[in-house]
């Protein structure tokens, strides 16, 4: 007898989230029309057929230890919405989450974290960027292990991630079709992973439009060790910016209006995550709206996966995003 095709085997052919495919299914809100379409052609194709349980399967409970770098919940306001996500998810799939924050002497020090001294975790998930001496050091423990919101091309790990290439394509495309052709990017791009994959989504919108990217109308944000720093304002000044995140983007707009400047009348800005102060800038800013809780629930259902030693929905899980337009462009 055939062997049952699952949303996870239409997932992994088309590399994205599982709750992304059940959205797709079901007719929800959150993925875009296109993928909607790939979703469902992927389905007939592989003989997808819903079926009902009677009963629910048993979760069996685990202890997820959370790492996460201090310049993250110290800068960067997304990763709390992320982590009140994850615990969420845990909740509802019978997990406990255990945070450690780990300060940069640690990090560079390569410090165990106590999670692991205590014996406290099942698996560990790092969330967002970490040195990846730190990140080889934990691995060698032996325990489950997933990337959420990165990636690292030196390590061999599976990952879970916001589309950060689809999205800042996305964005740039939006600005292009308001007639802005001069377009800047706000974003250091060795700092993680997922600022380079925006910007080379950037690079994607204006390629494609017969535009080259401009190297002195891409902007620094931050320092080595990723705090933000103040803005280098290029002599010729662009018609947009695309920015890495919504706060990047409140923190230019800020900037701009302070040299005489009207947005978006002079200069259009557009942020990404779709968090906090995307809807606190004025005017609101134009964003692409990162999936935080189809993110969190991949997460934990792949990290659940690796514990029960299930087949993951795919090695990297792309969770798409929408755009959010407002006034900002």
């Amino acid at each position: 007898m055939a062997k049952a095709v699952r949303m996870a085997d239409i997932a992994q052919k088309l590399g994205i989230s599982v709750v992304s495919v059940s959205k797709g299914l079901a007719g929800k809100d959150g993925v875009s029309e296109e993928m909607r379409a790939r979703i469902v052609a992927a389905a007939k194709e592989l003989g997808y057929a819903p079926t009902v349980r009677s009963e629910p399967e048993p979760q069996a409970s685990a202890n997820i230890g959370i790492l996460v770098s201090d310049r993250f919940f110290n800068e960067n306001a997304f990763y709390s919405a992320l982590y009140r996500a994850l615990l969420k998810s845990a909740s509802k799939a019978g997990c406990t989450c255990i945070l450690e924050i780990v300060v940069p002497e640690a990090e560079s020090a390569c410090q165990t974290p106590s999670i692991l001294l205590n014996q406290k975790v099942d698996a560990i998930l790092f969330m967002g960027e970490i040195d990846r001496r730190y990140l080889s050091a934990v691995a060698r423990f032996g325990l489950p292990f997933l990337l959420l919101d990165f990636y690292d091309e030196a390590i061999a790990a599976e990952s879970v991630q916001s589309d950060n290439m689809a999205g800042g394509f996305l964005v740039t495309e939006h600005l292009l079709s308001t007639g802005r052709k001069n377009i800047g990017f706000v974003g250091s791009i060795w700092a993680t992973s997922s600022i380079m994959d925006r910007y080379l989504g950037y690079c994607k919108a204006l390629l494609k439009a017969g535009i080259e990217p401009r190297a002195d109308w891409r902007l620094e944000d931050r320092d080595k060790e990723g705090l933000f720093i103040p803005f280098t304002l290029p002599k010729e000044m662009p018609q947009a910016f695309v920015c890495n995140c919504d706060e990047v983007a409140f923190n230019l707009v800020e900037r701009l209006q302070r040299e005489g400047y009207s947005i978006p009348r002079d200069i259009a800005v557009a942020g990404y995550d779709d968090y906090r102060f995307s809807t606190i800038c004025r005017p609101q800013l134009t964003s692409y709206r990162v999936d935080v809780d189809g993110m969190a629930t991949a997460a934990i259902d792949q990290i659940k996966r690796k514990l029960s030693h299930k087949r993951l929905a795919a090695p990297s899980v792309f969770v798409p995003g929408a755009l959010v337009k407002r006034d900002s462009t």
